[in-house]
């Protein structure tokens, strides 16, 4: 029996990574057959919709407020079996899902809800021999309080980071780097590589590669943008479900392939942020603006 990885995507907010999360996670199973657990730990509880074909699955954090204590919970009532059905090709993987949640917004902390969350998932058995994977989607960019968990106390031995060609997305895989490697020794957390989900922005592709070099990791995977993406969130499924021979399920497929196989894990090298805008002024300016238009309005 394979050893139990535990990794996590971290990234920007609204850079895709609980979309990118998903379609490869699915791809593991369906095409791998691996057995996988998702802990959401972004209040939305937006993690495992696209699995569980609903708009959202019901929080520890929510059920715990009902019944009174999260001690009164049942595995069972805070996991669910994915309802994507995988190829029975691939010898019984399977995705099951549960969302850490949180307070309300506004009122208290929604890191602890993932603190929490974890906590009981470990203390009820959640974690069985069964599993080849468990993956943990993290709230945007941000690596402090109970977010920061994952990583902090070891939970995650691999973090993915989803990231573009856009400059707020690399200073959050910039930043996230430095949360790694802040933990690295006391945690035993390593970054994985660097996922490129593409938005068409200049040298993209060349420049993910020059960042991932810089904090001494690959870029694991460069994903086209496409819109079936969009097609099949519009449905609650991954692509994978949606259209398993589509070049883009193909993509989540090679992903999910160099995951599985992947066995670089290292401490990062952040870049400080005078050297990280110098590898953004060399990427991602393509050409010269005619600045004698630069503000003029366009012309009928």
């Amino acid at each position: 029996m394979s050893e139990l990885r535990q990794i996590a995507f971290y990234g920007k907010g609204g850079i895709g990574k609980s979309t990118t999360s998903q379609n490869t996670l699915a791809a593991m199973a369906h095409f791998y057959g691996q057995k996988i657990l998702i802990v959401g730990c972004d209040p939305k509880a937006d993690s495992t919709r696209l699995i569980l074909h609903e708009k959202a699955q019901q929080t520890i954090m929510q059920m715990a407020a009902e019944k009174g204590t999260v001690e009164d919970l049942e595995l069972d009532e805070v996991c669910k079996d994915g309802a994507t059905i995988f190829s029975p090709q691939t010898e019984g993987g399977y995705i099951r899902c549960t969302e850490s949640g949180g307070p309300e917004p506004g009122v208290g902390c929604a890191g602890r809800g993932v603190i929490t969350a974890i906590n009981f998932l470990e203390e009820n058995g959640a974690y069985d021999d069964e599993l080849d994977f468990v993956s943990y989607d993290v709230l945007g960019d941000v690596v402090c309080g109970g977010f920061a968990m994952p990583i902090r106390e070891g939970k995650a031995q691999e973090i993915y980071i989803v990231m573009s060609g856009e400059m707020m997305a690399m200073f959050a895989a910039n930043n996230i780097s430095r949360g790694i490697l802040k933990y690295a020794n006391s945690g035993g957390v390593r970054l994985a590589g660097l996922i490129c989900n593409a938005r068409m922005t200049d040298r993209e592709y060349d420049l993910a590669k020059a960042l991932a070099m810089r904090l001494g990791t690959q870029m694991i995977h460069f994903v086209p943008r496409n819109n079936i993406v969009q097609h099949a969130e519009l449905r609650r499924m991954t692509v994978v479900e949606y259209a398993e021979s589509a070049d883009q399920a193909l993509e989540y497929k090679e992903l999910a392939r160099k995951i599985i196989a992947n066995d670089l894990k290292v401490i990062p090298t952040p870049l400080p942020m005078d050297d990280l805008e110098s590898l953004l002024m060399e990427f991602g300016i393509a050409e010269q603006f005619d600045e004698e238009n630069i503000g003029k309005k366009a012309e009928n």
